[in-house]
């Protein structure tokens, strides 16, 4: 199988300093796989703190320490964790490459794939336009990763009413963000959620392409 077809619709670039030391995750055909966080800045001067992923492989031949600078290559990569009797969707960045740090944006990502839900559009208390859309990643060897994203502003209004089952191309960046879930009436958490931060939208035709951009 083609590595350079399976990987062309799901290309990641970060750099940012390493969070967290890495902590064994699982073992896959043989070779160990950790987990560790790495914070890229925007620019407000936040970050986002995102999860990967890398084989031991890759650790044997760069090590990772906590607040060293990192750059890498990868893929927004989606898998199913049972957590207390429930299958929740995780999200990480798999590493494929270590490289060195670019001069411009620490966080880009480019997906192609399928929108698997209808989208969900709303407005904020202050009129600000979202949409929130889930969107089926193929993968080699018959698998997938869902990935959410969000739209904002005219992405938005231009998304909403895309119909499932159609094709688009997105670029944007990966960005986390805490929100409040509520488990009863008197209990709640908070928790982070991972996604894709739309700022071009493509619909992938046979014959055409039309790009909607902000």
């Amino acid at each position: 199988m083609n590595t350079e077809i399976t990987t062309a619709n799901n290309k990641v670039y970060l750099c940012g300093s390493v969070e967290s030391k890495p902590v064994y995750s699982h073992e896959l055909f043989g070779e160990g796989f950790y987990e560790f966080a790495l914070s890229v800045p925007r620019l407000s001067n936040q970050s986002d703190v995102i999860p990967l992923t890398v084989s031991e492989r890759l650790l044997a031949v760069r090590g990772v320490e906590i607040g060293e600078k990192l750059a890498l290559f990868g893929q927004f990569r989606s898998y199913n964790k049972i957590i207390e009797d429930k299958s929740k969707l995780m999200l990480t960045v798999f590493v494929r490459d270590f490289c060195a740090p670019g001069e411009d944006n620490p966080n880009l990502a480019d997906l192609s794939g399928y929108i698997c839900k209808a989208p969900v559009y709303r407005t904020t208390p202050f009129n600000r336009e979202i949409c929130d859309i889930l969107l089926a990643v193929n993968r080699a060897y018959g698998k997938s990763d869902y990935i959410p994203c969000i739209a904002w502003g005219r992405n938005a209004r231009f998304v909403r009413s895309v119909e499932v089952g159609q094709k688009i191309a997105v670029s944007g960046r990966i960005q986390s963000r805490e929100y409040v879930k509520k488990l009863s009436e008197e209990c709640s958490e908070t928790r982070v959620a991972y996604e894709l931060s739309i700022n071009k939208i493509s619909l992938v035709e046979e014959t055409e392409e039309i790009t909607n951009n902000e």
